[in-house]
């Protein structure tokens, strides 16, 4: 299988693997201060160049990739992707996402976590996803909520971003809840 099999078609456009290319869209949608101000520090801002080459070389090769870029009129506007842990937590997988401004509230995420959710679950012996949220972040909230992710917890004052203090959000799905979802939404 080649990662070019690997595509999900979304309402308005598709789930992909990364691929050159994508370098300067990449670099276009994902250097945007209202973007890093909800994710992790090793997201880059400034997004640059030589970060998008970097990461377009890094993920590009996977036979199943753990990183899709979100395509909209042929161009990479946002990121959907999974980490799984280790030791103890090796049937555990970290999900996380972005997308480019100019493209929120369209549904698009909503539509997309369920994908890779059942692209996780499916591909990898996962037990349980789960995705941790900066406080101030509704959007993201609604969207791991409307996908059946539980929320789990908050851990208090956990994070630091820009110098402040921040709560974390804990969502998270099982396998059996994610199933039990399935079955309802398809009737068996």
């Amino acid at each position: 299988m080649t990662t070019t099999l690997i595509t999900f078609p979304l309402s308005v456009g598709q789930l992909r693997p990364w691929r050159e290319g994508d370098e300067e869209s990449l670099v276009r949608h994902a250097s945007n201060r209202h973007i890093w101000n909800n994710v992790r520090d090793f997201f880059p801002y400034p997004y640059t160049p030589r970060d998008a080459h970097s990461w377009v070389r890094s993920n590009k090769s996977y036979q199943q990739p753990n990183n899709l870029a979100v395509e909209i009129d042929g161009q990479a506007v946002g990121n959907i992707g999974f980490t799984i842990k280790d030791d103890i937590y090796r049937y555990n997988a970290e999900i996380g996402y972005w997308l480019s401004e100019g493209y929120w509230g369209r549904g698009i995420m909503t539509e997309s976590l369920p994908i890779m959710t059942n692209y996780v679950f499916r591909n990898f012996q996962v037990n349980r996803i789960f995705a941790c949220v900066l406080e101030g972040n509704i959007g993201s909230m609604q969207v791991l909520k409307s996908a059946g992710y539980q929320h789990e917890a908050i851990h208090r004052k956990a994070a630091v971003k820009n110098n402040q203090y921040l709560d974390e959000h804990i969502f998270a799905i099982l396998r059996s809840e994610h199933q039990e979802l399935k079955q309802s939404v398809n009737g068996y």
